[in-house]
């Protein structure tokens, strides 16, 4: 074999293997058929398309919001305000009607004097949580005997002394067969300092008084008649609206009945800005005895001088008018030209008609 041969025939010998390989290589790889995804459509081959086509995009669809509801603001609740309750009621005459008065026991201290008449003492005894200071006059003689309390006016603490005001009035009754009691106020004499709201602390007094008479051998609780001048005729205008025990009233120049009379009470309470006179209007009308006459059990018996300038007499005559209108046994007595406290034959003239009052009657 020349040389010329041998080149051709390596030659047809390089091309048969590069044939070879290159079929090798078409050849496919099974794994990656068989993982293949399915081919959607498949074009013949043998087609010869004469347009590239042109992929239509299939439509979105289209989302239509929802609307989102719109929330119907709720009504604001309107509240309504509790009225705050008024801290003064246990201090007006429906408040005072409702509670207790115990009393205690009526102390001896010391005595005072003795006369053919009578014996005077000094005395102590309990109201609520005080210690209530005042005189006593006792009959000689068998009890017994009919009660009157006497109700001292107003006088300042700083100048009054046990049995001012009273001490008179006291001597009288007592020689005429009556056991006399004249407490000290609190805040007034020997008694304790106490709370005192629109001065019906003093209707206290006298009521827990009433509640000791038992405790005194001498005394006829079931015969209690109550005396007072000024501010002590207020503490009887208290004590009868309020005290059925109460036999027999009067009232020597009392102030007013009727709160609307005077917003300053004297004593404590509210002041006039407080927000008690907006929030209860009508209080004012529970802390007057006069709308509570209703309450009164006995007769009563007014003593009033037509030139008083302390306590006008229009307060006198307004007490009277309410009792009638009440249906009640009241004795009006108007003295001519006499003042705050009765003088002379006037005087002399009130404690007959005095004591003769609290005779029929006790």
């Amino acid at each position: 074999m020349n040389r010329q041969t041998l080149i051709i025939l390596v030659v047809v010998l390089l091309l048969v293997l590069a044939a070879a390989g290159f079929a090798v290589l078409r050849q496919p790889d099974q794994d990656f058929v068989a993982q293949a995804p399915t081919p959607v459509a498949t074009v013949p081959a043998t087609s010869t398309p004469t347009q590239t086509p042109t992929a239509t995009a299939s439509p979105t669809a289209t989302h239509t919001p929802t609307a989102t509801p719109t929330a119907t603001p709720s009504p604001t609740p309107t509240i309504t305000p509790t009225p705050t309750p008024n801290p003064y009621l246990a201090f007006s005459v429906p408040g005072l009607r409702e509670r207790d008065y115990p009393g205690g026991e009526i102390n001896i201290t010391s005595t005072w004097e003795s006369t053919d008449a009578f014996t005077r003492y000094y005395i102590t005894y309990p109201s609520d949580d005080l210690t209530i200071s005042g005189m006593m006059a006792v009959p000689k003689g068998q009890g017994p005997f009919p009660v009157i309390i006497l109700n001292h006016g107003y006088i300042a603490p700083s100048q009054y002394w046990i049995g001012a005001d009273t001490y008179d009035a006291s001597t009288y009754l007592a020689s005429r067969g009556f056991l006399t009691i004249s407490p000290d106020f609190r805040g007034w004499g020997r008694s304790d300092t106490g709370e005192n709201v629109f001065r019906s602390g003093l209707a206290v007094d006298v009521m827990n008084l009433i509640s000791s008479l038992p405790s005194l051998p001498q005394a006829d609780p079931e015969r209690v008649g109550i005396w007072g001048h000024s501010m002590g005729g207020g503490a009887v205008s208290w004590t009868m609206a309020v005290d059925p025990r109460v036999k027999a009233s009067l009232l020597y120049a009392p102030v007013s009945a009727d709160a609307s009379d005077r917003r300053r009470f004297g004593g404590s309470g509210p002041s006039s800005s407080d927000p008690v006179w907006r929030d209860d209007p009508q209080f004012i009308d529970k802390i007057s005895p006069i709308n509570y006459f209703n309450g009164v059990t006995g007769p009563v018996q007014i003593h009033q001088g037509d030139a008083d300038t302390t306590t006008p007499p229009r307060w006198a005559r307004a007490i009277r008018d309410a009792l009638e209108a009440a249906g009640k046994d009241v004795t009006y007595f108007e003295y001519p030209g006499q003042g705050h406290a009765l003088k002379g034959d006037a005087w002399r003239a009130f404690m007959q008609r005095t004591a003769e009052f609290f005779a029929d009657n006790l």
